[in-house]
């Protein structure tokens, strides 16, 4: 009997400058998502929450919160770019080049552009990467450059920490 641990993500190790991910999981963005953000981040424009403002808007109805898109396409990348992070280093260029509406799937993929060897940490390294968010139509919504500091897969941080059964392990009845 083989026991797989709880083992996901990529090390730093397995970067490589102009490999793209595309992330594996879609969104689709419920008005429920769009509402409960804009209220839980006290984002009072109401073009993301009013339907009769909205509709008077150039697009005619409610926007989600561009705050939401850009918090789901990272979600989105987590689990190839930054499973294995100890730090986010920073954010730059980020760009809203398209509106997403309740109702669209959101998809993400990243280009890794660098990777470097951490100085102060030789446990880990810095991977850098472009991510863009693209719906349903493939119209890209958002794109930002990324920084993170992820561990090599010989670092002791990420590893041990699922329980030990107290009961032993699990066997076939």
């Amino acid at each position: 009997m083989a026991v797989h641990g709880p083992d996901i993500g990529r090390h730093y190790e397995d970067f490589q400058v102009g490999d793209v991910y595309q992330h594996p999981f879609g969104r689709t963005v419920t008005e429920a998502d769009n509402t409960w953000f804009t209220l839980l981040t006290l984002n009072t424009n109401q073009n993301h929450f009013n339907a009769d403002f909205a509709a008077r808007a150039p697009y005619g109805r409610v926007i989600v919160n561009s705050g939401l898109t850009v918090a789901l396409v990272l979600g989105l990348s987590v689990i190839d770019m930054s499973q294995t992070a100890l730090l986010n280093l920073g954010w730059t260029d980020i760009r809203l080049t398209h509106p997403v509406f309740v109702g669209d799937t959101v998809y993400a993929e990243s280009l890794v552009t660098a990777t470097r060897e951490s100085r102060s940490r030789p446990y880990a390294g810095i991977v850098t990467c472009r991510t863009r968010g693209l719906n349903q139509d493939g119209d890209e919504v958002v794109s930002w450059e990324r920084t993170v500091m992820v561990y090599k897969r010989d670092a002791p941080h990420d590893k041990g920490y699922f329980p030990q059964a107290r009961t032993g392990p699990m066997e076939l009845p």
